[in-house]
């Protein structure tokens, strides 16, 4: 598991390493095997933050079908 996967690790964060990260590629000066793992680095941030963001969006859809009343209670994590 990376830490982007941690909960505990703000998304603000793994956004700003991800951003550094393009920005040492985008300069080109890395010799071909650091860029390499810092592509690697940066999809794995890409893909632990979007899940984040996926996480989010469902919980605030389940908030908002709960203030219409369509929905009476959140389902458990493990819920289908």
């Amino acid at each position: 598991m990376s830490d982007t996967d941690d909960p505990a690790v703000r998304f603000e964060d793994g956004l700003a390493e991800l951003e550094g990260t393009v920005r040492k590629l985008e300069q080109g000066e890395l010799p071909l095997e650091e860029s390499l793992a810092a592509f690697e680095r940066g999809m794995t941030l890409v893909r632990a933050l979007g899940a984040k963001l996926d996480a989010v969006e469902q919980r605030v859809e389940l908030l908002l079908r709960a203030a219409d009343g369509t929905l009476t209670r959140a389902p458990m994590e493990d819920e289908p």
